[in-house]
C-alpha cells in the first residue's frame, strides 16, 4: 500500500488533522511550533497561523469561517485569521493543560486535559502524576466536566457511527475506554477498559470508520492501528514516521486517511537518519469515514 508524503511539515508535535470539503484544505495544529496550519490538496499551498500558547487541538465551526482552538491554557474562539478570543478554561488545576480536542455530532467540543509535558520553550518536561479529565465545551462560557481527574494524557475522541459509544484512550497507561454515550445530555457512563493484545508505540489521536472501526495512530510505533468495536486489532498500517499522532478521514470520496506526526523527543541522529519526521501522510483505503463534526457553540 502506497504512503503518500503530503506535505514535509516536519512538526515538533502535529496533532487534530480536519479535512475542509469546501476548500479541499486539510487544518491541523503544530503544538511545540506554537501554529496553526492549512495545506490545500489540490494546488499544494500551505498556510500558517502563529499562536502565543501552545494549541493542542481545534475543531471547524459550522457557520462561519472560524474554529474553536484548545490551547494549554484554555479555550478560544479563532476568527480564522488573526485574532483569538479566550472563552474558558475548564480545568481548575494549574499544574494542567489542555491536550485532545473534537465535537460531538451535537456540535458540542469534547477536550481532554493532563499534567502538562511542555516546559515555557517547549522542551520536555517529565510528569509525576494522572491528573486529566474529560470536559464538554458547549459554547459560551457553558462547560462540564465528565470525568473524574484520572487520566495521564487523554487522547482518542471518537464516537460509534449508531452513537452508542464514545472511544478515549490514555497514552500513559496504553489503554482504551469505550462508555455508553448519551447523545441528548452530552454524557457517558459505564466506561470498560481495552488493553490490546498488539501493542505497538502507544495509542495517540484516533478516527473512526464507517464500520464504527478506530483507526488509531501509534506513538513511537510507526504505525496506525485499525481496532473492532469489540477492541481487537485487525489491521496494522505501517507508517515511514517513528511517531504517528491523529488521523482523519477526508479527500474527495472521503477514504483518504490524513495521518500527522512528531518529530518530539526524536534525537539528532534520528532525524538525521529519517528527516521526514513529523511529515503529514496520506494513504487511499477501500473504506472510508466521515468528515469530523463541526463546532456549533453559541456566543457568550
Amino acid at each position: 500500500m502506497n504512503i503518500e508524503i503530503v506535505f514535509d511539515a516536519r512538526d515538533g508535535v502535529g496533532e487534530s488533522p480536519l479535512y475542509k470539503e469546501e476548500t479541499h484544505s486539510l487544518y491541523w495544529v503544530d503544538i511545540i511550533g506554537k501554529k496553526i496550519r492549512s495545506y490545500d490538496i489540490e494546488n499544494g499551498t500551505i498556510r500558517d497561523w502563529s499562536t502565543s500558547d501552545f494549541p493542542t487541538a481545534l475543531a471547524l465551526e459550522e457557520n462561519g469561517a472560524g474554529a474553536v482552538v484548545a490551547f494549554a491554557a484554555g479555550i478560544s474562539r479563532w476568527d480564522g485569521a488573526d485574532d483569538f478570543e479566550p472563552l474558558v478554561q475548564p480545568d481548575p488545576f494549574s499544574g494542567n493543560r489542555l491536550n485532545e480536542g473534537k465535537c460531538d455530532s451535537r456540535g458540542r467540543f469534547w477536550v481532554g486535559s493532563m499534567q502538562t509535558n511542555l516546559n515555557p520553550d517547549g522542551g520536555r518536561k517529565e510528569m509525576t502524576t494522572r491528573s486529566g479529565a474529560l470536559f464538554r465545551y458547549d459554547g459560551g462560557r457553558r462547560y462540564e466536566r465528565l470525568t473524574a481527574h484520572e487520566f495521564g494524557i487523554t487522547n482518542t475522541m471518537a464516537w460509534s457511527p449508531d452513537e452508542r459509544y464514545f472511544y478515549c484512550a490514555d497514552t500513559i497507561r496504553n489503554a482504551f475506554f469505550r462508555y455508553d454515550y448519551h447523545p441528548d445530555e452530552g454524557l457517558i457512563s459505564n466506561p470498560l477498559c481495552w488493553l490490546l493484545e498488539e501493542s505497538i508505540g502507544a495509542p495517540d489521536g484516533s478516527c473512526i470508520d464507517h464500520d464504527g472501526c478506530l483507526w488509531n495512530a501509534r506513538f513511537g510505533g510507526s504505525c496506525a492501528l485499525r481496532i473492532t468495536p469489540e477492541g481487537k486489532v485487525d489491521r496494522v498500517l505501517r507508517l515511514p514516521v517513528s511517531n504517528p499522532t491523529s488521523c482523519t478521514f477526508g479527500g474527495k470520496q472521503g477514504k483518504t486517511l490524513f495521518i500527522t506526526s512528531a518529530r518530539f523527543r526524536l534525537s539528532p541522529e534520528q532525524l538525521l537518519q529519517n528527516p521526514q519526521e513529523g511529515a503529514l501522510l496520506a494513504v487511499e483505503l477501500k473504506i472510508g469515514g466521515n468528515p469530523e463534526h463541526r463546532f456549533r457553540g453559541v456566543a457568550v
